[in-house]
């Protein structure tokens, strides 16, 4: 196998025709001041042209695919993970699963990753066994989507930043994720979330989402495709039609979306306009039913209607569909059969197919329904030219190898913690104050923090205490028992100020939560109530007097919700999404852009 370098230039070889002398930049080179594209430097058509004239068909139909590996080194594995990657695809390891299915891209999942300049090393191990330079992507939105923790900065997320109400701070989260990803060999992400969370009950989205305003999504989401394109990382605005009015997670069902194609148009649409008006490279489908939009109530990712005749045709997107992972139960559960979504999503208008549920039977599904003229190669030739171009503009074909004796120096930098520790800062709201509780006076009250996490209570503990207040934490879990909450009610005994950590406590198996915080109320202390993922736990906590949220439960978002009990940081952030009664049909508790103030 020859080296990256050397490969590259035998790439360079094939595709001369229309490519300028000198290789093309990488894409943090590629862009003016302003993060615009320069016109002379758009993609050649000739290039890509004549790379695919010189692709077999297996080889096409390849390049529309991105698939998970197992191991942390292209070359040398476990050999649990050789085992693994036998099961699934037939081949020990990771470069062997590229080379097998002349793979277009990979995806790292968190079993991938090991220390950065690991992570870095197989980035190059990949590509250099590439015979196509591959999209390397991972799922990297922020707050409680991270595939890739510490030491890269890690985001509050998106409802955090929406929180804030500042495009910048969106458009600096992004750049700062974005750079980070790109030492690393990352060339996309699966972000940002362009879904306007409309229902409080949203179990796949919620604090995915910038917000219940379309506007503020929008401007949002436009700020990130600039952050995240200057920084070198391809974005992918999802999920489209929009995923965020589902009361059904669509990796465990199909949820159906009943808007009216006007209220399509007012809610969810924007946002992918915008995207699409900020040159969006990629925008990813969802598997959801939208009858408005496709009578026939065909998944979304597999609906012509919808991804050719919204997408492409209504709002004039010709950049790169890629389908959310076809192994997910929205697609599965109508779709067994492996063979079938990759051809129904091709014929629908997608381009890249992620995570299908058998790799063998969905490559060759692809290449038998092309020899039986169930899709033509015409068709396929179109999304791999897309695929290709794409990969062109963003100096995919012509990227050198990753330094990885840099990587440490460029993740996790004291300026890009500080930057995001600024807009974190900025984005815990203080929904209830009702007792004047807060902030809270460094007078070393003892502190008890319990309820929901090990990991959330141990370091929100650690973090009081190390402002010389004595603290202990107990966590009492996701469904706290009886027991469980009688041991919480005697550890508040021997302390003056309990912080519960609450998580969804309105979900089915989750309630015992409420049992917990109102069991501390009637102790007569002082009970403050952190919501550390949705706001919306206030609804069903109404009694108590001290409500924040911090929308996620990352080691920045505690830390910022430390400054703010204490008063170090006066609470700025504001509800992105309203909060609703629990109780159907009584007036809504906080609307959206509440959020008090020291």
């Amino acid at each position: 196998m020859p080296s990256l370098n050397l490969r590259r230039s035998i790439l360079a070889g094939a595709i001369t025709v229309g490519l300028a002398a000198a290789a093309v930049p990488a894409l943090a080179h590629n862009l003016g001041s302003d993060g615009k594209e320069p016109e002379k430097k758009q993609p050649t058509e000739q290039a890509v042209t004549k790379l695919l004239k010189n692709m077999s068909l297996e080889e096409k139909i390849g390049q529309l695919f991105v698939g998970e590996v197992y191991g942390q080194d292209a070359t040398t594995v476990t050999e649990q993970d050789a085992a693994q990657n036998m099961r699934n695809f037939g081949v020990r390891t990771p470069a062997e699963v590229v080379n097998k299915y002349h793979l277009g891209g990979v995806i790292y999942f968190e079993h991938n990753v090991g220390t950065p300049t690991q992570l870095a090393t197989m980035s190059n191990g990949l590509q250099d066994a590439a015979k196509i330079p591959l999209f390397v992507s991972v799922d990297q939105e922020g707050g409680t989507v991270a595939r890739i923790g510490e030491p890269l900065t890690q985001l509050p997320g998106n409802a955090a930043i929406g929180a804030t109400r500042k495009a910048d701070n969106a458009y600096t989260a992004a750049k700062v994720n974005s750079q980070e990803l790109h030492a690393l060999g990352i060339n996309q992400n699966y972000a940002p979330d362009a879904d306007v969370n409309i229902n409080a009950h949203n179990p796949v989205i919620g604090v995915r989402s910038f917000g219940e305003d379309p506007t503020l999504v929008s401007d949002m989401t436009s700020a990130q495709v600039r952050g995240y394109r200057e920084g070198g990382v391809i974005a992918t605005a999802k999920h489209f039609p929009g995923h965020g009015d589902t009361a059904v997670d669509s990796h465990y069902g199909l949820p159906v979306i009943t808007h009216t194609k006007e209220q399509w148009k007012t809610l969810d649409k924007p946002p992918f306009e915008a995207a699409i008006k900020e040159n969006i490279d990629m925008i990813m489908s969802a598997h959801l039913v939208v009858p408005a939009l496709d009578p026939s109530e065909e998944v979304a990712t597999l609906s012509q209607p919808i991804l050719t005749g919204q997408l492409r045709k209504e709002l004039g997107f010709d950049g790169v569909i890629v389908t959310d992972a076809l192994r997910m139960d929205g697609i599965t559960k109508k779709y067994p059969d492996a063979a079938i979504p990759p051809v129904k999503a091709i014929n629908a208008g997608a381009d890249q197919l992620l995570l299908p549920a058998n790799m063998d039977d969905a490559f060759n599904g692809l290449l038998t329904a092309v020899h039986k003229n169930e899709i033509s190669e015409k068709r396929i030739d179109e999304s791999v030219t897309r695929l290709l171009t794409l990969k062109e503009k963003r100096g995919i074909l012509s990227a050198t190898a990753i330094d990885t004796s840099t990587v440490n120096h460029k993740v996790g930098t004291a300026e890009n913690r500080a930057a995001i520790a600024a807009i974190t800062d900025s984005s815990t709201t203080l929904v209830k104050n009702d007792a004047g509780t807060l902030p809270l006076a460094a007078s070393g009250r003892s502190t008890l923090v319990t309820g929901w996490g090990e990991t959330t209570t141990q370091s929100l503990a650690e973090k009081i205490d190390a402002r010389g207040t004595p603290a202990d934490a107990l966590a009492t879990g996701i469904s706290p028992t009886k027991t469980q909450i009688d041991e919480a009610l005697r550890e508040a005994s021997h302390h003056e100020v309990i912080v519960v950590t609450t998580h969804k406590p309105w979900v089915d198996g989750q309630t015992s939560q409420q049992t917990l915080v109102n069991a501390l109320l009637k102790t007569g202390k002082t009970v403050i109530v952190v919501g550390v993922r949705d706001p919306y736990d206030i609804a069903y906590l109404s009694a108590a007097p001290t409500f924040l949220a911090t929308y996620s439960y990352t080691d920045v978002a505690l830390e910022s919700l430390t400054k703010v009990l204490f008063g170090e940081v006066s609470p700025t952030g504001v509800l992105p999404v309203t909060i609703p009664s629990a109780e159907p049909g009584e007036a809504a508790l906080f609307k959206a852009g509440h959020g008090l103030h020291y």
